[in-house]
């Protein structure tokens, strides 16, 4: 996906076709979206008349997000062809973990264009200070600024935990993608040790997410051997109530998703590899506290007193449960409430926006270097 700039102040996104793109262009309006359609397999995002779309439009600048695809040519033959910008926003892909994912894939991708094309970028985004450290060991030397994902504040506020009442449990949520990365068996292998445990007989696990690979059913056959009583609610059902010690809940999306936020006592993201998890963010724009590990690249959260560490191990992941669910409700809300300040603070879109416009303006125009840009 392409985000642009004119010489007439406009912004346009420029991307290929795929079955998002209809709610996806409602939340961009009033931007100008142009969308092309793509030929031959979905990962490549191979789309042959994007190029001419994009030059027929003539930005000054160009915003390209993500790495891998055909956009990344595009993105480097318009530079090529103009001498103009590009801004490029990895969004983590460049981390250690992420690039040993299907590696060899990648360095091929490198080799062919992605390399050139990073290479070339007037500014390569970079999420957070370990994002950056990523960028350069691949021996990259571009300007690397270093501005974080935004989010918004609830519009209707946040929901305060409520006390357990007969039928309802207090729930510790996992909210993602269901992969492998993200610590969901050691998460598992946690929740199994805590049960029995005292204060655990009032808190119910909540793993909602859209599956990847058939992981889900792996996660809960590791349930099942360990003995862990599950149950497994339809995406659609307005209810997540059961008295189950875990449930798996299916994908939820817009108000079902800020439903399950509200109606979360804490968060948990136990993830092996992050660039800039929103769902922390989210988490904490609903004032809930949250369990988080080092690799999701938000030390501010710990710093702030918003979040608890934990490795992603099972020892440590049951450890920081332990430590939650024995703290006062009140002690709880603190914790929250500092999550909220902190994303009042560093991540609303206002904040994050007006960053990256000085990013855009001193390619465009010179000037003082933005002192999050860094040499």
């Amino acid at each position: 996906m392409q985000l642009l700039q004119n010489d007439r102040t406009e912004l346009a996104v420029f991307s290929v076709l795929d079955k998002h793109t209809e709610a996806d262009a409602a939340a961009w309006s009033p931007v100008n979206i142009n969308v092309e359609r793509g030929v031959g397999p979905r990962i490549l995002g191979f789309a042959p008349f994007l190029g001419e779309a994009l030059e027929k439009y003539d930005p000054d600048i160009l915003n390209t997000h993500g790495l891998w695809t055909y956009t990344s040519v595009v993105s480097s033959q318009w530079q090529k062809k103009t001498g103009k910008p590009v801004i490029i926003h990895p969004h983590g892909m460049l981390d250690p973990w992420a690039l040993k994912n299907s590696g060899w894939k990648k360095q091929i991708a490198l080799l062919a264009f992605e390399r050139s094309h990073l290479r070339n970028a007037a500014c390569i985004r970079a999420l957070c200070e370990s994002e950056k450290a990523s960028i350069r060991k691949l021996g990259l030397n571009n300007p690397v600024c270093v501005i974080p994902n935004g989010i918004d504040i609830p519009e209707g506020g946040f929901a305060p935990a409520k006390p357990p009442t007969w039928g309802r449990k207090h729930k510790l949520l996992y909210l993602g993608r269901i992969h492998p990365k993200k610590g969901l068996p050691e998460l598992i292998k946690a929740w199994a040790r805590l049960q029995g445990q005292s204060g655990m007989e009032d808190w119910q696990l909540q793993i909602a997410g859209w599956d990847q690979g058939g992981h889900e059913h792996a996660l809960q056959s590791q349930a099942s051997k360990a003995g862990l009583s599950w149950r497994e609610i339809p995406p659609n059902s307005e209810s997540t109530e059961s008295d189950a010690p875990l449930v798996f809940t299916g994908s939820r999306f817009g108000q079902a998703k800020d439903a399950i936020y509200a109606g979360c006592d804490a968060f948990i993201l136990p993830s092996v590899s992050e660039g800039l998890p929103m769902v922390v963010l989210e988490a904490w724009a609903h004032a809930k506290p949250a369990l988080i590990t080092p690799m999701c690249n938000l030390p501010e959260g710990p710093a702030a007193g918003a979040a608890l560490e934990i490795e992603p191990k099972a020892e440590s992941i049951a450890q920081g449960i332990l430590e939650l669910v024995r703290m006062s409700p009140e002690r709880r809300a603190e914790i929250g409430h500092r999550g909220l300040d902190l994303v009042r603070q560093r991540f609303t879109w206002t904040t994050i926006a007006s960053q990256l416009a000085e990013v855009n303006d001193w390619l465009l125009h010179g000037g003082e270097r933005p002192a999050h840009v860094h040499l």
